[in-house]
């Protein structure tokens, strides 16, 4: 190893988070048993952070945002419109997308236990799995919202969807101003996961590089 090669070691170490640290010497030591085989780690990290994830879901958002005919097909019949962008699969068999608008606002929630689309959205985080949001949602909609940092205006209604085995929700966020000639992939970096569940907006425009 050149000095060169160590020093780059080094700084790429020193970015991990503490959790990162523990994940990767995790994986070492079920490496070095033999329980996990390294290729099929390395394959089903990739698939949930850049095939099953909610980079997925912000580009459904962004190609609806930017293509009218697109979202149009997105809010009449999901699960086919997004299968289009290629996504599809376990725990998104049957996806329906709700639009805000100025005067609504939707937000997501599993009351019964984590039903998620995956395939969109990754995995559910932990705290939609949790007893608090899961109560919270259906009972006071705008606190749980301000406990994400935001509040709407008092006349925007709030719509709840309750998730199950059998149908999965997309919010289709709305789309910042400011963004008028973006291409697709420029207002896909604005879209965020709790925007698409209705927890948080998109980022603003002068919020990304």
């Amino acid at each position: 190893m050149t000095s060169a090669d160590h020093d780059h070691g080094e700084h790429d170490h020193s970015e991990l988070s503490e959790t990162e640290l523990r994940v990767r010497a995790l994986e070492s030591i079920l490496t070095e048993k033999g329980y996990v085989d390294p290729a099929a780690l390395d394959l089903l990290i990739e698939t949930y952070e850049t095939r099953v994830g909610p980079r997925n879901g912000a580009r459904v958002v962004a190609r609806a945002w930017t293509d009218p005919a697109y979202r149009a097909r997105l809010l009449k019949d999901a699960t086919p419109a997004i299968a289009e962008l290629g996504y599809a699969g376990r725990q998104g068999e049957h996806i329906v997308a709700v639009a805000n608008t100025a005067a609504l606002h939707n937000m997501v929630v599993c009351t019964l236990c984590s039903c998620y689309p995956w395939p969109v959205l990754g995995l559910p985080p932990v705290w939609y799995k949790s007893a608090p949001y899961r109560s919270k949602a259906v009972k006071d909609p705008r606190g749980v919202l301000r406990d994400f940092g935001f509040e709407l205006p008092a006349a925007t209604e709030i719509r709840v969807w309750d998730s199950t085995a059998e149908i999965r929700y997309l919010v289709l966020p709305l789309r910042p101003g400011g963004t008028e000639g973006w291409s697709e992939q420029r207002v896909a970096g604005l879209v965020t996961r709790d925007s698409m569940i209705g927890t948080g907006l998109p980022k603003a425009p002068h919020e990304v590089a």
